[in-house]
């Protein structure tokens, strides 16, 4: 069975609650509002919510800016969003990630590194999938490698396996299994599996047979509720938590503090009876 070594290295404990922040609109997205303060201070403002109601880590990521271009980020983009992710880690302490897309992943590991943040998560790290933005191929090999020329080394990339909102035919004969083991010979520091779409949720069965298949600690990333929590509790080490957590449960409203509180009282119960299951 799987260890959550990277959870217990980052967070200091071995299963973690990682809240969302989906940053406003940035600099030359669509949607941008030209108010770059107005984006920091809402990063910082939902950073803190989250830390109030004791959740373990943050991610920050630029959903607004749909519709994304693909492999790529515009250098405003990695440099708002390595400035947001470096405040918010100021104000909270808290372990932060970054996610960039779609699929941005050496732009997010260089805004981490200039924000001192823990970790990535990174899509289309093997296999090949069609995704919204098109046809989106590995990139373990390059990413790893500038991981290495940067001196990020001691950043973490939790990688998507079969990610939501992307086609897999192409992979048709390949299980989730096949997946999970060739990002861990890629050497992925830990994996993540969703829904096949943003705030709808995994199959329970998908994420014990991704932990039955290596030994990387294994995060769920889409569709996590109160009410769900337990049937992944067993399996995963890390739980990544974001359009249940906002007003009305949307992931593009605000962070809602009463549901953050919710999510981690149900966390927190799971937690102190299932202190036998750690993983």
């Amino acid at each position: 069975m799987g260890n959550g070594q990277a959870i217990q290295k980052i967070f200091g404990r071995p299963k973690a609650v990682i809240g969302m922040i989906h940053l406003l609109p940035l600099p030359g997205s669509p949607r941008y509002g030209g108010d770059t303060e107005l984006i920091l201070e809402r990063a910082v403002e939902e950073a803190l919510t989250y830390k109030k109601e004791g959740i373990h880590g943050v991610m920050l990521e630029n959903m607004h800016d749909r519709p994304y271009p693909k492999r790529t980020a515009d250098p405003a983009v990695t440099a708002m969003t390595a400035v947001a992710a470096r405040l918010v880690k100021k104000e909270t302490g808290l372990p932060t990630g970054i996610q960039i897309l779609a699929g941005a992943n050496k732009e997010a590991l260089a805004a981490a590194l200039a924000a001192g943040a823990d970790f990535i998560r990174a899509e289309g790290f093997v296999f090949a999938h069609v995704a919204d933005e098109g046809i989106i191929e590995a990139d373990a090999g390059s990413l790893l490698r500038y991981r290495r020329q940067i001196g990020a080394g001691h950043i973490a990339v939790f990688a998507d396996i079969k990610k939501k909102h992307a086609a897999h035919t192409l992979t048709g004969d390949t299980s989730l299994a096949d997946h999970a083991r060739a990002a861990a010979f890629f050497l992925a520091d830990g994996l993540v599996v969703t829904g096949t779409e943003t705030g709808r949720p995994a199959e329970p069965q998908d994420v014990r047979s991704v932990r039955e298949a290596v030994t990387l600690p294994v995060l769920v990333g889409s569709g996590l509720t109160p009410d769900n929590l337990a049937y992944y509790f067993p399996f995963a080490h890390g739980f990544i938590a974001g359009s249940w957590m906002k007003r009305d449960g949307r992931w593009e409203n605000p962070v809602d503090r009463r549901r953050v509180r919710a999510f981690m009282d149900a966390f927190r119960e799971l937690e102190s009876s299932n202190r036998e299951g750690h993983v």
